[in-house]
């Protein structure tokens, strides 16, 4: 997976708006009141909200570190 740092530094949540961070086949939203995980297939970033999940706090906070 190569995601274009470009495009990473303007992706965003759409639930919150705050910036998100690549974890793997994963972008992750760095708000910690909503903690959500959105997958990447095929290189494109699946940003809708129904289809992200919600990570519990221990695992969003080892992404986060």
């Amino acid at each position: 997976m190569a995601l274009d740092k470009d495009l990473l530094e303007i992706l965003a949540c759409p639930a919150t708006k705050e910036p998100v961070v690549l974890d793997g086949e994963f972008l992750v939203s760095t708000d910690p009141a909503t903690r959500r995980r959105y997958r990447i297939e095929d290189d494109i970033p699946i940003m809708l909200v129904d289809e992200s999940e919600v990570l519990p706090e221990d695992e969003w906070l080892t992404i986060m570190k």
